[in-house]
């Protein structure tokens, strides 16, 4: 008896120190959040009346040495006897606000540059940064300052995917220099906001430059690359987005350039980035990319902490991800960088959070007001069903789609089809209601049809059960929805991809041998009867190229979905069933194998891509299918002969000539007949979206400025050299292996600049 009254005195007493501390804890963060509010009326630095430079500089003053350091850090310390509260930089917004609370989950950023449609990009950012908005709203009023609650998200990621092979392709907008730089323009404008006096949030460029794989050697690879390659290809981009949408932040990649790291690289940060192109916003770098400076298994360019920490910041680097820059008092100690410089980099960095009113009243800023019934609303997900609708490219039919909605049976199968994990991609966030493709075709079909279902392979290994009942559904079934493909399981960035054994790189370019092996026995059990075959119609999922050559030999049908988000099971169904005809185009080249290409690590352009491939692809860039047919004829100009420095209008006749309403992706491309360098066979510069009810058709006008014949020399400078140009304006890229697939004709038309 004694001993129990002992044991419960022992735990009251344990309870009871356990409810002083939370009540201590709680008091604390009261008295901050108190001296917070009564520090804001006598700081000059919180002070909305004077400018956001001088208010920068009363805060640099009144910090020591080791709280500047701090403050250049990711997750940054509180302040509280300035009433500073902790912040952290680092947020995700690649398709949706990511890591945080529960968001609208759009398509992956490959499926949105499969639009070909800047306007539906700001569209869905601009949902996107009210939604982070109102979740930041939501943490700050419980006092949440974590990691992913903060307004300064790293996003969008425009490299250029220049080789199927690189697994965080799926981020890009695909291999375009100019499509990634409209996409990618309009997500910015749409992250940021248009008010003149505040940013909605702040979005970052990244990752310059010239980073795109192997993965497995990102922090210590040097992409070598020409002045040519570099300004026609790897950097139209980023100077799209600071010169036309002001973005915040540019990332500096892992990666070196031409002998120097990203972040340390002069040529890169200041001669070009500030230098030429004016950026008023910071840099930050890669996370943990300036331990690569001196880890034995990076750059080796410096040999400690605190020399690397001072190199990135002489170098313009005012933000570290990482914990480098705790090193910046040694290194001021050392002689290795002065205070003055630190300050210079910082103030650059809190003009940044002053911009975004983190330092301003609860109220002033508009944005303060966004609800949090924003999040995941009705009309958000309604436009993620768009986008994924849109995306979603149609690569063969052989009139089996679309299918009626009141078939007896079907059967959907497959290691995809199930799976929440090939609708959101990498940097995704969540939410409580994700549309699997099973969910969607189950959903769309009529109540009186059977529905089959089973898993029938696995993702990427074969079943060790040797008896399979599933494909007997596609002989009983009347038709089998197989939906295959990859996951960030197997693609994605290092450390993410977690069933990769090449660091989320795809080196093996076919789908995984099991599920080819698991389709041809559907397509056996299918056609066990000559004289009622049953159709089959294959559903791709992934982010990168796949060689789908036996695919489309074995199936009726062939619909690529990339990573489609949450309501991408209704959006795959809404295109099988006929409500949507398919408008997706590809945003980067599927080769017939990878022995088409040039070696992984080599950065040069030739051979690469739409522009300097000179084989035949397995699919083309810009190519995607329709349930209905167009032409293009009666292409006019304004002049057949200008002068460099002279606008031209060009004008076509788009025509829907099937029995389907549908979207078309008019696309402009243009070949330089007569260049003294190498040139692109040809090169995007105009796209439009258009929709064309059957038996209509649409004048479409495209202004091209004197931009649009420019060609970049072996110098890498932008000239107009005079000379014969041909235009091609079509549903897809110019190359044989688009007609060949049955693309819609194009418009020609030849323009002599003198």
């Amino acid at each position: 008896m004694k001993t129990i009254s002992r044991n419960l005195l022992k735990l009251l007493v344990v309870f009871l120190l356990i409810i002083s501390c939370k009540k201590n804890d709680i008091k604390k963060a009261e008295n901050f959040n108190k001296s917070s509010s009564q520090l804001t009326d006598t700081l000059p630095f919180f002070d909305t009346s004077l400018s956001i430079d001088l208010r920068i500089q009363d805060l640099i003053s009144r910090l020591t040495i080791e709280e500047k350091a701090d403050q250049m850090m990711h997750n940054t310390s509180g302040i509280e006897r300035l009433g500073i509260l902790p912040y952290s930089y680092w947020n995700e917004a690649l398709h949706g606000v990511g890591r945080s609370a529960a968001a609208t989950v759009f398509p992956q950023a490959i499926g949105l540059g499969a639009t070909f449609d800047s306007d539906l990009a700001y569209r869905v950012s601009s949902a996107v940064s009210d939604e982070a908005r109102a979740i930041h709203n939501r943490s700050k009023a419980k006092g949440y300052n974590i990691q992913y609650n903060g307004l300064t998200f790293w996003t969008p990621n425009i490299n250029i995917f220049r080789d199927p092979r690189w697994g965080r392709g799926q981020e890009t907008y695909g291999e375009d220099p100019y499509l990634t730089s409209i996409i990618g323009t309009s997500f910015v404008k749409g992250l940021q906001g248009d008010n003149p006096n505040y940013l909605k949030t702040a979005a970052c460029a990244k990752h310059y430059a010239v980073h795109s794989g192997p993965e497995k050697l990102r922090h210590e690879y040097n992409a070598e690359v020409s002045q040519k390659d570099l300004w026609e290809t790897y950097l139209p981009a980023f100077q799209a987005l600071v010169e036309e949408a002001n973005v915040e932040a540019v990332m500096c990649a892992y990666n070196s350039t031409n002998g120097e790291p990203c972040c340390a690289n002069k040529y890169l940060i200041s001669d070009v980035l500030i230098g030429e192109w004016n950026f008023k916003g910071h840099v930050l770098s890669d996370c943990w990319a300036i331990v690569d400076f001196y880890a034995d298994n990076g750059h080796k360019v410096v040999k400690t902490a605190e020399e690397a920490a001072a190199l990135a910041v002489k170098s313009g680097v005012s933000l570290n991800c990482g914990d480098s820059y705790g090193a910046l008092p040694l290194a001021v100690e050392k002689g290795l960088i002065t205070e003055k410089e630190i300050d210079k980099q910082l103030a650059i960095l809190l003009k940044t959070r002053f911009k975004l009113g983190l330092f301003d009243p609860s109220g002033t800023n508009p944005y303060d007001a966004i609800s949090g019934d924003i999040v995941d609303s009705k009309e958000h997900r309604l436009l993620a069903k768009e986008v994924a609708q849109k995306g979603i490219v149609l690569l063969k039919n052989n009139g089996v789609l679309p299918l009626k909605n009141d078939l007896p049976n079907y059967f959907v199968t497959g290691p995809n089809a199930a799976s929440i994990e090939i609708l959101l991609g990498n940097y995704y966030g969540v939410n409580p209601n994700m549309v699997t493709i099973l969910e969607g075709i189950t959903a769309a079909i009529n109540p009186a049809s059977q529905l089959q279902f089973r898993l029938g392979s696995m993702l990427n290994k074969p079943s060790i059960n040797p008896i399979n009942y599933a494909t007997g559904n596609a002989g009983e079934c009347d038709v089998t929805i197989v939906v295959l493909g990859v996951s960030s399981q197997l693609e994605g960035e290092e450390g993410d991809s977690i069933d990769s054994n090449t660091a989320g790189d795809r080196l093996d370019y076919n789908l995984p041998q099991n599920q080819l092996e698991y389709l041809k026995d559907l397509r056996k059990t299918a056609d066990q009867n000559p004289e009622d075959k049953k159709p089959i119609v294959t559903v791709i999922t992934g982010g990168s190229p796949i060689n789908l050559a036996e695919v489309a030999a074995l199936s009726d049908a062939v619909l690529f979905i990339w990573y489609p988000g949450e309501e991408g099971g209704t959006a795959v169904a809404d295109i099988i069933f006929g409500n949507v005809s398919p408008s997706g185009r590809l945003p980067i080249t599927f080769p017939k194998s990878l022995d088409q290409l040039p070696a992984y690590d080599d950065y040069s352009m030739k051979g690469r891509t739409y522009k300097y491939m000179n084989e035949d692809p397995l699919y083309p860039f810009g190519f995607g299918l329709s349930y209905t047919t167009f032409s293009y004829n009666d292409i006019k100009v304004s002049s057949t002969s200008i002068s460099k420095t002279e606008n031209i209008s060009v004008v076509v006749n788009v025509a829907n000539t099937g029995n389907v309403k549908s979207d078309e992706v008019v696309q402009v491309y243009i070949s330089d007949l007569e260049a003294s360098v190498t040139v692109p066979n040809s090169q995007l510069i105009k796209t439009k979206r258009i929709s064309l009810e059957p038996g209509t058709s649409k004048k479409v006008i495209f202004e091209l400025s004197p931009k649009a014949f420019e060609i970049v020399d072996n110098n890498g400078k932008r000239i107009i050299e005079p000379g014969k140009f041909k235009i091609f304006i079509g549903g897809t890229s110019p190359m044989k292996r688009s007609f060949e697939l049955g693309a819609a004709k194009m418009a020609e038309a030849i323009i002599m600049v003198n």
